[in-house]
């Protein structure tokens, strides 16, 4: 089979997070250095877009920690760290990275239409969305757990959730889970949208996955606090395209890689880490 080959002589800049304060948001002070020569077999994903030269990712912009727009217009977070690991496998530097924000509800159709190329977007792995689209990964685990009003001593678990308002995103594994454990949800769109409903009382809490929630706690200070143990599982994985096994080995290659050389841990450190605990990531699904 034939084999492309491109060759990148410039190195990444800026892509490592430090939360900064109130604000929740992160500065940019290096990326994960791009390939000087990568070698794909022609006609596969990696061929493609290692020859264009870039790649659309699509990610979240309302999550602190993990996909947040940033004051320079460019996302930042865990999750956008671990799109330009991806991307500089690919021979493909940060600022030819294309990124489209996707919430919970558009997150497969943007696969299956084309309109990204990949998803790291707090995307959690589950075997109806893995009949439309792919995953690698995972790559973090997470679970579903509580938001509450800093003073709220009432709720202490999920299930001081049934029968009251609980506010969460439309097309979202918690939103579901809500519904299971007999809670009323109220749905919106993103998980910023879910605060006011929560500080003026049209909803109890905000349940979504843990990591989430810190981000929004760290991002207003004093005013909230998750409360409960994680009540499922959510292992966090990569979207892409249906059926293109080796695009989806290749990038568990990528992740298992940084896992041994450091800078999936550098990568958390400097974004999530900044609130959240390192813990070991999860071994890839090769399914």
């Amino acid at each position: 089979m034939q084999r492309t080959r491109k060759t990148v002589l410039a190195l990444a800049a800026a892509g490592a997070f430090a939360l900064s304060g109130c604000a929740g948001t992160t500065t940019s002070e290096s990326s994960p250095p791009v390939g000087d020569e990568v070698t794909f077999d022609e006609g596969t994903t990696m061929a493609e877009l290692s020859e264009a030269g870039t790649i659309t990712i699509g990610t979240k912009f309302d999550q602190p920690l993990f996909g947040l727009m940033g004051p320079s217009g460019v996302p930042e977070g865990f999750d956008v760290e671990i799109g330009k690991l991806i991307a500089s496998n690919l021979g493909i530097a940060e600022d030819d990275i294309k990124w489209v924000e996707t919430v919970s509800a558009n997150r497969e159709p943007f696969i299956e239409n084309g309109q990204v190329d990949i998803v790291v977007a707090t995307y959690t792995i589950n075997d109806k969305r893995k009949e439309v689209v792919s995953f690698a990964g995972p790559y973090y685990m997470a679970g579903q757990s509580i938001l509450v009003l800093a003073d709220n001593e009432d709720i202490t678990s999920e299930a001081d959730l049934v029968g009251q308002p609980v506010c969460s995103v439309t097309g979202s594994t918690p939103a579901a889970k809500l519904e299971e454990i007999g809670a009323e949800p109220l749905l919106t769109d993103t998980y910023s949208n879910c605060l006011e409903p929560l500080r003026n009382g049209t909803v109890v809490a905000v349940s979504t996955d843990n990591v989430i929630l810190a981000g929004l706690a760290a991002q207003n200070e004093g005013e909230f606090k998750v409360v409960g143990e994680p009540f499922t599982s959510e292992p966090y994985g990569i979207g892409l395209a249906l059926d293109d096994t080796d695009f989806r080995m290749w990038i568990n290659d990528v992740l298992e890689k940084s896992y041994a050389d450091g800078t999936y841990e550098e990568a958390w450190n400097s974004t999530a880490g900044t609130v959240l605990p390192f813990v070991e990531p999860p071994t890839p699904d090769r399914y």
